[in-house]
């Protein structure tokens, strides 16, 4: 029997986020589990804690320090550092997404830990994660593990190899509300049989709703539309599909699109992926963003950063950024003013698809003014009449598809 620390490093997730479906530490819930089968005592931490004294008492034999993305490795550095210096007798490993990427040597030279291990436990995987650890009303899962795309700018496939999909997850289901981590849940061979496992789940109130976190494989549900009309009864809510490619594609992800709506997913609660600062320009990736607002879906904007990139120092209310600060692709023609330009139009643009808005207004958003201005512009019938009225007002206002630049 061992004494064990899991410890996720203070990453700059907001306090917010912590308990969030995207940053939820399950690999180390599930390696939790795997240990205590085992007979050890563990003890999870989160970040660095402000009173050590519980700490000091618990005296690890072990330490076991997570990674995730390898723009954030300094917090991963300084994680090691700080429980070496508590605990400089106990052993420690650091795992997770990039201790995955980096060669071994790279990651023990550069964090000073004692062992690295890659990729996934296997024996961690068949274990119900230990949730008695965190403070969340809801559950994630994996159907599958790795991807059958190799997408360039996804280390999915590199940290896991194998695609292994799972038959059933019936018996896994322990919450209400479930979150899937799939990379490409769609791909499983067995997908229809687990969507008729929560179909079932759900007519007998035994689930409330599913998310994918990553989305649905569209290329695969235009070879299965039927799929589409699973997940809607299946509960999943918020479908999102990738356009990673060029804006003459549009065509296939209206397809997708349409497949999602006729299952019963209304357009503005579909996401659509777009890559942004990689290796189209800017000025298509505006194109892009209009035909979305014609689509009436919201965007999921990913900012590009290369699987090696070790900083990122992005702050969008700093201006003048450069390449020293975090990736720009200058290849393509990418500038700090053109990266912050876009998210700030998806920004904007998301909140006028959620609220059925004809344009964005930042005095609305600051609520500058009060309800019955907003009562006036509503009883105008035509967009060119409120479009006056703001102009007269002398009402800040930006139309989405009127702004590409």
């Amino acid at each position: 029997m061992k004494k064990i620390l899991l410890i996720e490093p203070s990453f700059p997730i907001p306090n917010k986020s912590k308990n969030h479906r995207n940053f939820l530490p399950i690999g180390l819930l599930k390696i939790a589990s795997y240990l205590r089968m085992k007979g050890n005592i563990i003890k999870l931490i989160r970040g660095i804690p402000k009173e050590k004294e519980e700490l000091i008492n618990f005296k690890p034999d072990e330490i076991w320090i997570t990674s995730l993305f390898s723009y954030w490795a300094k917090y991963v550095k300084s994680t090691v550092q700080f429980y070496k210096n508590l605990f400089p007798d106990s052993k420690i490993i650091v795992g997770g997404i990039y201790a995955s990427l980096f060669p071994v040597k790279e990651v023990k030279d550069y964090t000073q830990c004692d062992e690295v291990y890659q990729g996934v436990i296997p024996e961690a995987e068949i274990v119900k994660p230990a949730y008695d650890l965190v403070d969340v009303d809801y559950q994630i899962l994996h159907t599958t593990r790795g991807c059958i795309r190799k997408c360039s700018f996804c280390g999915t496939w590199k940290i896991e190899p194998e695609f292994i999909a799972k038959k059933s997850i019936i018996d896994m289901v322990t919450h209400k509300k479930l979150i899937f981590y799939d990379n490409n849940m769609l791909a499983n061979p067995f997908i229809e049989n687990i969507l008729n496992e929560l179909i079932e789940l759900k007519k007998r109130g035994k689930i409330l709703w599913c998310e994918s976190q990553s989305g649905f494989d569209g290329r695969i549900m235009q070879q299965k539309p039927y799929l589409g009309k699973m997940l809607k009864q299946a509960g999943f809510r918020y479908p999102r599909i990738a356009w990673d490619g060029e804006y003459k594609f549009y065509p296939e992800i209206e397809k997708q699109i349409n497949i999602l709506k006729n299952s019963g997913f209304h357009a503005k609660e579909i996401y659509i992926f777009v890559l942004y600062n990689w290796e189209i320009p800017f000025e298509e990736m505006e194109k892009k963003r209009v035909k979305c607002w014609e689509w009436g879906v919201q965007i999921a904007d990913c900012r590009y950063r290369p699987l090696n990139q070790m900083f990122d120092e992005f702050n969008s209310k700093k201006k003048n950024q450069t390449i020293k600060d975090y990736y720009i692709h200058t290849a393509t023609g990418w500038t700090d003013d053109l990266v912050k330009k876009f998210r700030k139009n998806v920004r904007m643009q998301n909140i006028c698809v959620r609220h059925g808005f004809p344009f964005y207004s930042k005095d609305f958003e600051r609520k500058k003014y009060n309800k019955e201005i907003i009562k006036k512009i509503n009883k105008l019938k035509t967009f060119e009449e409120k479009i006056k009225f703001l102009k007269d007002k002398k009402i800040d206002f930006w139309i989405p598809n009127e702004n590409i630049s």
